[in-house]
């Protein structure tokens, strides 16, 4: 696989940390999750639904294929274990505070002293400066903050919503995946490593080229529900059908409005397709608006299935998960246990990856790691005694 070979440290927690490295593990790294000794570890052990084994569903899509080491930082042995398996590492993430790490012995200065090869990726809500850098958060501030949960305004009642999906934490992930696979190509030329000062307030910023027109052009907030890509195009929207369910159109080139109107029975409709979206369209969404009520989700899915035209039904999680396509993709599978795992999304013709859907029990390899750190039976003993690991 593309990553063996590959050992990673990590200390970060719930989603983005523990999501970059569960992908660098579908593809071979050797990946230690570091949980404090706390008797729980990572919190998210006991967050949302189990399943019947009484694993959480969220802990085993961001674990799987993983080593757990309990270890308590703050007791000068649990630094020189970590200090010890850095030596050895090739990339460390971390997700405290500003100033945690470095108050723990895990910091850039102390590692990168120990490991110059090292490639250390410090994942935070607002980054290490900044008027925001000590203001703690989730996925939710960021976005209130970014201007992403602005952009959930209601169509009718025009009042900001949760957004339902973590995006700032999705967009940390993925960029930080980049960033550490970017130093860890350098580090091939010059034989060190770098520090990743990576912030899910940056990262959520630099996905919305596509929203961003207004903020730009005319220094203007932007007019959420007249937009393209919240509803003010005729082709870009959702639509309730006769049942009550919905469909989407999900595509505004002219060729797909002038197939559907056409086969509608309405070209004469198609001019409006070819304004700017927000009032302008309004007769055509009003048209569609009406149309689409007047027959059920099986109707439509009937009539559209041979019309070149981006549409579909709006279905739950739990269909498409369900969805014969998803698993010809590999996006879901089975462990021996019978228990569903996420696929891994990143694929490679000559060397796919190969999840391990094992999840290691708390701090489970936490005397096997000590070992191999070079720690000495009894010096593991004692640490065990002490609760240190």
């Amino acid at each position: 696989m593309k990553l063996s070979g590959l050992k990673v440290l990590d200390l970060s927690a719930f989603l983005p940390g523990p999501h970059m490295t569960l992908m660098m593990a579908d593809h071979g790294a050797d990946v230690v999750m570091i949980e404090p000794a706390n008797g729980t570890g990572e919190p998210t052990r006991e967050i949302g639904w189990k399943t019947a084994d009484g694993v959480s569903v969220w802990f085993r899509n961001i674990a799987r294929g993983k080593r757990s080491l309990a270890l308590n930082l703050k007791d000068p042995d649990g630094q020189a274990l970590l200090h010890a398996l850095a030596r050895e590492a090739d990339v460390v993430v971390e997700a405290f505070r500003p100033g945690v790490a470095k108050r723990l012995g895990a910091d850039y200065e102390t590692l990168s002293a120990i490991n110059p090869r090292l490639v250390y990726c410090s994942i935070s809500a607002f980054g290490q400066d900044g008027a925001y850098a000590m203001k703690p958060a989730h996925d939710l501030t960021v976005q209130a903050l970014a201007g992403l949960a602005d952009l959930n305004r209601g169509l009718e009642d025009g009042k900001p919503a949760s957004p339902n999906m973590p995006v700032a934490d999705m967009a940390a992930s993925l960029m930080a995946l980049s960033a550490v696979l970017m130093a860890l190509y350098r580090r091939q030329q010059t034989g060190e490593g770098d520090f990743i000062d990576l912030a899910m307030y940056d990262a959520a910023l630099a996905w919305t080229p596509n929203v961003t027109g207004p903020v730009f052009a005319e220094d203007a907030h932007p007019p959420v529900k007249d937009m393209r890509s919240f509803g003010g195009a005729a082709m870009y929207h959702v639509y309730e059908t006769k049942d009550e369910k919905h469909l989407v159109l999900g595509g505004s080139e002219i060729k797909f409005a002038a197939n559907l109107l056409e086969a509608l029975g309405r070209p004469d409709l198609l001019h409006f397709a070819r304004l700017e979206p927000g009032p302008d369209q309004a007769p055509l969404r009003d048209y569609f608006k009406e149309t689409f009520a007047s027959r059920t989700l099986a109707e439509w899915s009937d009539f559209l299935k041979d019309i070149d035209v981006c549409w579909a039904p709006v279905r739950s999680l739990k269909d498409a998960f369900d969805d014969p396509h998803t698993r010809a993709r590999g996006m879901v599978f089975e462990d021996a246990a019978g228990n569903r795992h996420i696929g891994p999304p990143i694929r490679f013709a000559k060397e796919p990856p190969q999840p391990d859907p094992s999840v290691p029990g708390f701090g489970a390899h936490s005397e096997a790691l000590a070992r191999e750190a070079g720690f000495d039976p009894e010096r593991i003993a004692e640490m065990k005694a002490r609760g240190v690991i």
